[in-house]
């Protein structure tokens, strides 16, 4: 195996034994093979869309699949063995339909020809024949852009994925997935790759406010709120993953039951949506970041629901409490694909519950986009008035590899004048610290999940068109984490906006060669990030 794909990847260079993740090489090879399996039927979708050929069973399986390969999504083996069947179907289906359209079809060998084999251990041959290292000739300049490209659709085929449960879909997101995956297979230059790219992240902007759209529609704009950190005594269960559809059918289902519900990870954002906060067994947060799961799980006394992504390998002390839902899957963990939660409820009436009130801290979240530009006008006469300095946007993902303290202390050393705003689950680094007031406007801004970056953007470009100037020159710095493909398609958007200056840490993605780096660097002043005295000194002055 090698897959380079994560911020964590081993040794900084690329994981060839098993990920740090967790995912097995036979894993990590059908996950190869099911990408080129979706290639190959990305090519025959891009010449059905030339002859008038566009099926909506392509565009949602696609998302669907390449979804499927992001890291900490699925790591059951049988689960993508039936994938990369279902696609190689679906794909012959569909060269008939342009076949008979008049469209082409007659490409010869790779993934638009691929015949999957009969067993599982010749379906993991035939993935480690299809890897990142399958042409070991490539230009690695090529291959790197490539691969930054393939990073950015999966994370924007996973936020179209969250926006079709919730009925939001454009067709130009699917079109555009298909185009970049089925170009990922001729033979690009440099400045096509970097088109495509900068392409990826205004299609993912699209991606993300279909997103926002589905879940303020079904769920209302998110509204402050305090969540509590402690417990309630009585039955529970707990959800994590990023699924607000999840969450509120299993509140539906345990209404009258006496558990409680608590939300863990990128869900606490989930409390300050009004449809759902007004179940009032929707008590509070437990736990923190994703990487904490083993830990924090293990000493929950109730049942576990993980939706979409973030799932690490289960103790053995809990796998039996676990559940998946939508994308998620890990061997012998049962999973849930009919929105039915009465397993999980089951599991959660068997087991113990807290068996005490628990007293504990409170946080904020729900200052999303509606509620920061409903106190815009206040906003910027403190800027004026010199009473907010500057802004800062501390966000991203957590992560277990030593270096993200850096974001703790970071946001520990901002100023007392300065406004910090933070989203996805980067913000369990400083989510619990008390910083205090700028004129009744909180100095922690909860702006919610990864989800929910379009949000942050929507921010910034109002106060841009506030102030009369551009993003780049507003009193606003961008100290970014980053984990997984999500947060590369965040970055290209962000990039595709022509923001600059933003610091990436805690270390730049393997698969950046030096040569795309110095691209990055002379085009937007893409930065490492540094110590927090040095990077706040650069800032601040």
């Amino acid at each position: 195996m090698f897959c380079y794909q994560c911020e964590q990847t081993s040794k900084g260079q690329g994981c060839d034994q098993v990920g740090v993740c967790g995912k097995t090489s036979d894993v990590a090879a059908l996950q190869d093979l099911l990408l080129h399996a979706v290639k190959g039927l990305s090519l025959y979708a891009v010449e059905g869309r030339k002859v008038g050929i566009n099926d909506e069973q392509v565009n949602q399986f696609t998302c669907k699949a390449v979804f499927s390969t992001l890291t900490n999504v699925n790591f059951d083996p049988d689960r993508f063995v039936g994938l990369i069947r279902e696609c190689v179907a679906i794909r012959n289906a569909l060269k008939e339909k342009v076949k008979n359209a008049g469209g082409k079809t007659d490409f010869s060998g790779g993934p638009a020809v691929f015949v999957p084999a009969d067993t599982l251990r010749a379906l993991v041959e035939q993935g480690e024949r299809n890897g990142i290292k399958s042409d070991p000739g490539i230009n690695p300049d090529i291959l790197s852009l490539k691969e930054l490209l393939t990073y950015g659709v999966k994370g924007t085929a996973a936020y179209a994925d969250h926006a079709l449960i919730l009925g939001q879909k454009d067709d130009a997101v699917f079109a555009f997935i298909q185009e970049a995956l089925a170009a990922t297979l001729a033979d690009p230059g440099v400045d096509e790759l970097v088109g495509l790219a900068l392409k990826c992240g205004q299609i993912n902007l699209r991606a993300m406010e279909l997103l926002d759209a589905g879940n303020t529609g079904t769920y209302g704009h998110p509204v402050p709120t305090t969540v509590p950190l402690g417990a309630k005594k009585g039955k529970a269960i707990l959800v994590s993953g990023h699924d607000l559809k999840d969450l509120g059918n299993l509140l539906k289902q345990t209404e009258g039951k006496g558990i409680h519900v608590y939300t863990h990870g990128e869900m606490l954002p989930c409390h300050g949506y009004p449809e759902l906060k007004k179940y009032a067994h929707l008590y509070g947060h437990y736990g923190t970041a994703w990487q904490n799961q083993s830990r924090e799980f293990d000493a929950f006394p109730g049942a576990i629901l993980m939706t979409t992504n973030c799932i690490q390998k289960p103790k053995k002390s809990y796998q039996d409490n676990i559940f998946t839902a939508g994308t998620v899957g890990f061997p012998g963990v049962a999973h849930i694909a009919d929105d039915n939660f009465a397993p999980v409820i089951k599991k959660a009436l068997e087991m113990p519950g807290f068996y005490e009130d628990v007293d504990g801290r409170s946080v904020m979240t729900g200052f999303a986009r509606n509620t920061v530009m409903g106190v815009a006008g206040t906003v910027i006469e403190a800027v004026k008035n010199k009473a907010i300095r500057h802004f800062f946007l501390v966000a991203g993902c957590d992560g277990a590899k030593p270096g993200r303290n850096y974001y703790t202390e970071f946001a520990e050393k901002v100023p007392q004048d300065c406004v910090i705003l933070t989203l996805a689950c980067g913000k369990f680094r400083f989510f619990d610290k008390d910083m205090g007031q700028i004129g009744g406007i909180p100095r922690l801004l909860d702006v919610g999940q990864c989800n929910d970056a379009f949000s942050a953007v929507q921010i910034a470009v109002a106060l841009a068109g506030a102030f009369n100037c551009g993003v780049n020159d507003l009193p606003l710095s961008m100290v970014l984490s980053w984990y997984e493909q999500k947060a590369v398609a965040i970055l290209l958007t962000l990039l595709s906006l022509g923001i600059k200056n933003i610091r990436l840490g805690p270390s730049l993605p393997a698969f950046v060669s030096p040569n795309v780096l110095n691209v990055l660097v002379e085009k937007f002043n893409i930065m490492p990030i540094q110590t927090p005295d040095e990077d706040l000194k650069a800032i601040l002055g």
